[in-house]
């Protein structure tokens, strides 16, 4: 369930709820009545665990930039071009 962050413009009170998207944005505040506001923030994202970067891109030999034909050294699909006799 989402977090939303909302402030108070009367007595300057800042509070976090757990509400569902489906719900109505808060619009009273608890503490004096006052109007809700929501305090929109950027989100924040974790990675976790390790090599995320190395595991989760593609190759650089599979660089749209280089020709079809060069295959780089370190590329698996290079070891398996078949040779011509």
């Amino acid at each position: 369930m989402p977090t939303y962050e909302y402030a108070c413009d009367s007595c300057d009170l800042e509070l976090e709820v757990e509400q569902s998207m489906k719900d109505k944005p808060l619009s009273v505040c608890p503490n004096c009545a006052g109007v809700l506001r929501r305090v929109f923030s950027p989100n924040s994202i974790i990675f976790k665990g390790k090599g995320f970067y190395s595991t989760d891109t593609r190759p650089a030999c599979a660089k749209p930039e280089e020709s079809q034909g060069a295959a780089c050294a370190s590329c698996p699909a290079a070891a398996q071009t078949p040779t011509s006799s």
